[in-house]
């Protein structure tokens, strides 16, 4: 390596080090164990030292020679650029750390959750850090309160139901969990019993001092930053608008020209077709595995992609987490830490028991149906989705593709992932419908979940630029994309919380097409379908956009 490389691997080194130290929780979870004992500091101070510290790290890149470095280093330099960019707006605007509550509940509740769902260490060194957690726990809230005065009402509203959540687990939850290890837990429920006094004491900020208040929307040049510098999009808010709204008309259209092909008057009522299509409760779980392999099978006939071996377990979610993961951002897969590699990979199955009264046992059966269990559970993030891209992420040559799509508290640990993750993850259940791996009515599921990827763009864009109320979300969720009221809120305002997030979907499978049909068009019969996913795969967990851009560029050097 020659000298001016090394300047620039020492200050990623340092980049990356500081956003561990700065972001605890989200080191867990990515498997960087040096700061499992501390939570973030969300204090008034602590932001402004964090906002400077990478807004120095910026200055100290534009001061670096000139480097010759090597493609995947050039990569690595525009992807931490903007993820410190992006960073530096975060720690400063209103809209995030500076202004929402909920975040800093999710990091005091999935700070001691990552303690406790994957045994990287022995249990007594994850417990003392778990007491450290539990301990700093007042202080992150007590911060918090003093920070933020004022803020929407649904965020409020969200933390309410957070507080819940997080009593929930800091109380009977650390009980259930040491019974369930056979530990004794003494030290642990006492720290969980300071740690509840704590949230008691928010949950009396959110509902009286805390006053209604603020914009849902983080303003176009934010958002145009999250597009440019994450999603490393070419095409301005407008395009991406005016495509999803081209898309939601076409995907409505095809609803209701093929609704008669299930007997039915409505898309709405073809697509309720599908509960009726589930297990019993004593297949149930085993269904989940069934269908795994079935899938494998099909994908790996179809030659679609190279499947590693990469074992995931299907269990029914720990008894000690489910009365505080209803109230919680407690995730069914949750990627794999990229630095411990744990396998088998548990997934968390939504629990069942054959003991529930038969309406509830019925509605939860109609919930999680075949179809669900099938695009859901399985292609979308169990099988060839997330967690075939995780697999592939872990092992790229790329520093931050290893990391950027990791589930953290509130959201994957860096914005520049995210058109990979959840487009692949997209892109995996319409490339097994293409296979001939879904039923009819599977298939028909499938387009309205294209409508809903639509949706969702149109409601990031018009909510954060202004156009759209909360409520003119809600409603778009509700008339166009069919969804209940509750559900339509809670992805309003969560669309409202993570700007730019909710495009990334439809944007990342796009242009994952796009990538597929313009070098098939190019290979003409030297194409392999195989060969194609295996490569797109190999870059990590980086924008679509830049992989699209180098495989086209190899692509065009080797004719």
């Amino acid at each position: 390596m020659d000298s001016t490389a090394s300047h620039f691997t020492a200050w990623l080194d340092h980049a990356l080090t500081a956003y561990l130290r700065r972001e605890p929780v989200s080191a867990t979870f990515i498997g960087w164990h040096e700061h499992d004992s501390h939570l973030p500091d969300l204090s008034e101070q602590g932001l402004d030292q964090a906002a400077a510290e990478t807004r120095g790290q910026l200055r100290r890149l534009g001061e670096l020679p000139a480097e010759q470095l090597t493609e995947t280093e050039k990569l690595d330099r525009d992807l931490t650029q903007g993820m410190l960019e992006i960073h530096a707006w975060e720690y400063e605007a209103g809209h995030m750390w500076r202004g929402n509550p909920s975040l800093a509940l999710g990091e005091a509740v999935f700070g001691v959750i990552a303690l406790l769902l994957r045994p990287f260490a022995p249990w007594p060194q994850r417990e003392e850090a778990a007491i450290a957690r539990l301990d700093s726990v007042p202080a992150l809230l007590e911060a918090t309160q003093a920070r933020i005065r004022r803020a929407p009402a649904a965020w409020i509203a969200r933390a309410a139901r957070e507080c819940e959540g997080a009593l929930a687990l800091f109380g009977p939850g650390l009980d259930r969990f040491a019974a369930d290890h056979g530990l004794n837990g003494e030290r642990l429920r006492q720290a969980g019993g300071r740690a509840c006094a704590a949230v008691t004491a928010f949950q009396r900020y959110l509902s009286g001092e805390l006053r209604e208040g603020g914009a849902y929307g983080c303003g176009e040049e934010a958002l145009t930053l999250l597009i440019r510098c994450g999603h490393w999009l070419t095409e301005e808010a407008d395009d991406i608008l005016a495509f999803a709204e081209d898309r939601a008309r076409e995907q409505v259209a095809y609803l209701e020209a093929h609704a008669g092909d299930f007997g039915a008057r409505t898309w709405q009522e073809a697509l309720g077709g599908l509960q009726e299509l589930h297990p019993s409760v004593e297949h149930y779980l085993p269904r989940f595995e069934q269908v795994w392999t079935e899938s494998r099978e099909a994908a790996i006939a179809a030659d679609l992609i190279t499947w590693p071996e990469y074992p995931i377990r299907y269990i029914q979610q720990p008894d000690w987490a489910r009365e505080a993961a209803s109230n919680l951002y407690f995730l069914f897969y949750r990627a794999p830490a990229a630095f411990d590699q744990i396998t088998p990979v548990e997934y968390l199955v939504p629990p069942i028991a054959a003991d529930l009264p038969l309406d509830e046992r019925t509605r939860r059966l109609e919930a999680t149906n075949d179809s669900v269990i099938k695009l859901n559970h399985v292609i979308h993030h169990g099988g060839l989705g997330h967690h075939l891209q995780n697999y592939h992420a872990y092992r790229s040559p790329s520093r931050i593709g290893r990391i950027a799509g990791v589930d953290c508290a509130s959201r994957i640990a860096l914005f520049c992932g995210g058109t990979m993750t959840e487009g692949w993850a997209c892109y995996a259940t319409e490339l097994m419908a293409e296979a001939g791996a879904l039923t009819p009515l599977e298939h028909y599921a499938e387009q309205h979940s294209k409508l809903r990827m639509a949706v969702r763009t149109i409601v990031d864009i018009r909510l954060h630029r202004g156009d759209y109320r909360l409520e003119d979300a809600e409603a778009r969720y509700r008339d166009q994309a069919g969804m209940g009221q509750g559900a339509a809120m809670a992805e309003a305002v969560k669309n409202s919380m993570f700007p730019g997030t909710a495009l990334m979907y439809l944007m990342g499978t796009e242009h994952i097409w796009r990538l597929r049909r313009d070098l098939e068009a190019r290979q003409a019969g030297a194409f392999s379908l195989r060969r194609f996913h295996d490569q797109f795969l190999s870059y990590g967990s980086v924008p679509v956009a830049r992989v699209a851009a180098a495989m086209r560029k190899e692509a065009s050097e080797a004719r």
